[in-house]
């Protein structure tokens, strides 16, 4: 409702496109052909030439990694300027290598628009002349594509021309202050295809403005890749299983930051809790009505004039002590910190810079000024990694005065966005450092600041983990930040839009991510308020957020039947906790996703293929949300590859009676409505009850262990000593495996090092917990012991139940077990979780 179209460029009004989009590669004086073709390194390097252009060769290189990855480059044999080619993003041997400067010309012989263009007012210099580039790419046998992530669209990706296109108009990858909700707010060119026991993937090496095109071609998806500017650098990746694809990705461009644990709590922010009798309040009302939250955010208005860096006093006299007071309860706190520096020499951050001329310039070398927030400002460069170097700094209690060690950083806005830019952006010809158009960077600004945020947390606090949520991304930046999907509505279709967002993020490498709950815009219904508590507690990111002209909507101001629906679904997020932190220790070292579509976990199942209303977290949990009103059951659809079975999954409901052993058996029994706790053959659909009281349908798949945590807590932090559950749930052979990942959820020490990852085992009617990796840490307080086991799917009771410890010594258990739902529960084996043991089922 509130997206103005006009305000923003389509194909039509762009004249790289328009070349592009009109050249069908059909003249054979265009076909390039190789000369001179030898071995070079690891690779092939060859000139080419085509007739229309027989005196300006191009240079192509063709690399193949020890990975499987295949790398093609292309770029001018010799140009008077030298074209961009993005720095920063690869990692490891991969980056080390690069070719030549330069890059393949336009000949299409169009001239509109070749030396400038115009759009809405806003002129484009283009002092290099057309620059752009393009290539076709065919995945051979796909009926489907998926990525290019971000956008409000369906995970499975539609075509762009002929056949079954929704319309004329290729997939545009450009970072864009776009709400409501046609978000381009990061860009990951990455595009992948998925067939039974087949993955591949396309990465597109570009931070220019561009474009992809998807048609259906002969048993194969026909795509056309062009960017304004840049060179040729497209890297192909392939295996047989999608896992195995964004192996290789993360082999390229790095996995997810290992978080703190206090980040994967629930987070409550507005703009803007008005001062600090507010926040206070917030604060303890979340205690009073034992709601467990993490964070508290603050946004632009808690700076003096949306100068950021600055508290206004008159608001939070004290932020120090704020700070400090929500420590004391294991909680932190969040504040806003925009690109946009306000054009002011009495505001030491911008006076600064401005001295140094650390600012973006104008293509005639001044300072380049815009709107945003605080009226006129200018845009720090951080492609110069002196700026870098300078906005890490700001980062000091010194500088920013105010700060503790308790506070993290929120970078909005930082597409860029500038209000009265074309696009609501910066201008192409701007120049960035080493005389670098801004065309050739764009989708690069909100990276390098959120490089530049984290060496400021380093230098806050050395030795620990930063937290920074970002707004615009590339390729890598999952190295750096978190990722919300920016400024949605309070809608149904915005509640169903999230999944398949974030499932394309996930996707791209972008794995800490989430959408605001309740939405942004507007004022939720209290039962759709509710359903996306529910959906999002199941998200890496868990995030409630509201625009300032919304009205309040903290859980208790709905009243108490609202506000324990509420209150469950977060708890059940807590709940959930162990498992999903350890899923986050294989995002880390793996690069695999924490979200994952149901193709990805079941490749040979066709059906999943085009499903993106459920999703799985991790190999264990397969979740629905409930995207409309009234909802009182659900068509679920249960995978399967071969022998799979689920068993519902408890949604966080608490008894009264907590850890009271009859009372829990009680719950498990009946709180999962027609199923009653039974398990069920994967590979088909079944209807779940599903009304709002009962929560979303969330499925364990048997085969798998997930760790829980079931005491209600204020804070992460009060859960470090508190136990754990171990579900079993077992697949047809009564087998089950699982893993426990345990740091200190704070310190650098895990890449010394500094964990425990224990695997988990059910076979032969035994448990075993094994430490498979990590030479562990010290806990500060006593280690956490095994409170419970519950199995599912064991179809006979066991003689007895005895626990062996590694370092000896052993007990019989007690337990009780039900034949008619096949489940058991073994109570209070009470051994430490920093040590190796067993557990035997005798029959």
């Amino acid at each position: 409702m509130a997206f103005k179209e006009e305000e923003f460029r389509y194909c039509k009004d762009s004249s790289f496109c328009r070349r592009q989009r009109k050249f069908d590669g059909q003249d054979d004086r265009a076909t390039y052909k190789l000369h001179n073709a030898h071995l070079e390194d690891n690779g092939v390097v060859a000139e080419m030439k085509n007739a229309l252009n027989p005196n300006q060769p191009l240079k192509l290189r063709a690399t193949i990694y020890k990975s499987g990855i295949f790398r093609i480059e292309i770029d001018e044999a010799s140009s008077a300027k030298p074209r961009y080619r993005v720095k920063d993003v690869l990692v490891g041997d991969i980056s080390q290598h690069s070719s030549s400067e330069g890059a393949m010309e336009d000949i299409t012989g169009e001239n509109d628009g070749l030396w400038e263009e115009s759009f809405k007012g806003h002129s484009d210099s283009k002092p290099n002349g057309p620059e752009s580039i393009g290539v076709d790419f065919d995945f051979m046998g796909a009926k489907h594509v998926y990525g290019l992530p971000e956008r409000g669209s369906r995970l499975m990706l539609g075509n762009t021309r002929g056949e079954g296109a929704a319309r004329d108009e290729p997939y545009r990858l450009y970072n864009l202050d776009v709400f409501e909700y046609e978000p381009l707010y990061g860009a990951v060119p990455i595009l992948y295809s998925h067939r039974p026991n087949f993955s591949s993937a396309l990465f597109w090496l570009n931070a220019a403005e561009t474009m992809v095109d998807v048609e259906d071609g002969p048993d194969m998806k026909r795509t056309h890749w062009f960017s304004e500017s840049g060179v040729i650098d497209v890297f192909l990746l392939s295996s047989d299983t999608p896992k195995g694809v964004q192996m290789q990705f993360a082999s390229l461009v790095g996995t997810q930051f290992m978080p703190p644990m206090f980040s994967l709590g629930y987070h409550q922010c507005r703009w803007n809790y008005k001062d600090d009798a507010d926040v206070r309040m917030v604060d303890s009302k979340f205690d009073e009505y034992d709601i467990p939250y993490d964070v508290l955010w603050l946004d632009i208005e808690h700076t003096v004039g949306k100068r950021y860096l600055t508290w206004d006093k008159h608001l939070f006299p004290d932020p120090e002590g704020l700070q400090h007071d929500l420590a004391s309860r294991g909680r932190k706190m969040v504040t806003i910190i925009d690109p946009h520096l306000k054009v002011d020499m009495g505001y030491s951050v911008y006076a600064e810079a401005k001295r140094l001329g650390f600012f973006c310039k104008n293509k005639d070398g001044g300072d380049f000024e815009g709107h945003c927030w605080p009226g006129t400002s200018s845009w720090l460069d951080y492609l110069n990694p002196e700026v870098r170097d300078y906005w890490a700094s700001r980062f000091l209690p010194a500088n920013y005065v105010g700060s503790t060690e308790h506070l993290y950083t929120w970078n909005d806005m930082n597409e860029p966005s500038v209000f009265n830019g074309p696009e609501i952006t910066m201008p192409k010809d701007l120049l960035h450092y080493g005389n670098v158009e801004h065309r050739d960077v764009h989708n690069l600004y909100g990276f390098y600041m959120t490089m530049a945020t984290v060496a400021g947390h380093k230098l806050l606090r050395p030795g620990r983990r930063p937290f920074i949520l970002s707004r615009a991304f590339f390729a890598g930046s999952q190295r750096y930040a978190a990722v919300w999907t920016g400024d949605n509505g309070a809608r149904w279709d915005h509640l169903a839009s999230a999944t398949p967002m974030l499932l394309q993020l996930s996707l791209g490498g972008i794995h800490f991510c989430g959408a605001d709950v309740g939405g942004f815009f507007g004022n939720p219904e209290p039962e759709l308020l509710v359903r996306w508590y529910q959906a999002a507690a199941y998200t890496p990111f868990f995030r409630g957020h509201a625009h300032i002209d919304t009205q309040r909507r903290e859980p208790w101001l709905f009243g108490d039947v609202v506000m324990g629906q509420i209150r469950a679904a977060i708890r059940a997020r807590y709940l959930v906790l162990p498992y999903l932190y350890t899923l986050f220790h294989m995002a880390h070292t793996q690069g695999l996703p924490i979200m994952r579509p149901l193709w990805m976990e079941f490749p040979g199942d066709e059906v999943t293929i085009a499903m993106d209303d459920e999703f799985m977290l991790g190999e264990a949990l397969l979740v629905k949300p409930v995207v409309s009103a009234n909802t009182r059951s659900s068509n679920v659809y249960l995978p399967s590859d071969k022998d799979d079975i689920w068993y519902p999954f408890r949604n966080g409901q608490t008894p009264k009676e907590q850890g009271v052993f009859t009372s829990l058996w009680s719950r498990f029994r009946g709180q999962t409505g027609s199923l009653r706790g039974q398990a069920q053959a994967g590979g088909k659909t079944i209807s779940v009850d599903s009304g709002v009281e009962q929560g979303i349908p969330v499925f364990q798949r048997g085969g798998t262990i997930i760790p829980t945590r079931e005491r209600a807590r204020r804070s992460t932090s009060a859960m470090r000593a508190d136990p754990f559950t171990l579900h079993v749930a077992l697949n047809v052979r009564e087998e089950a495996s699982g893993s426990l990942y345990l740091d200190d959820g704070d310190t650098d020490e895990h890449t010394a090092g500094g964990f425990f990852l224990f695997g988990l085992k059910f076979q032969s009617n035994q448990l075993e917990y094994r430490q498979t990796e990590g030479s562990g840490f010290k806990f500060s307080h006593p280690p956490p012991a095994l409170e419970r086991v519950i199995v599912y799917g064991i179809t006979k009771q066991p003689a007895r139940v005895t626990l062996k410890r590694k370092n000896g010594g052993g007990s019989e258990l007690e337990f009780i077990y039900d034949k008619e739902s096949a489940m058991l529960i073994v109570r209070k084996p009470n051994v430490p979780m920093n040590e190796e043991w067993s557990i035997s089922f005798a029959k």
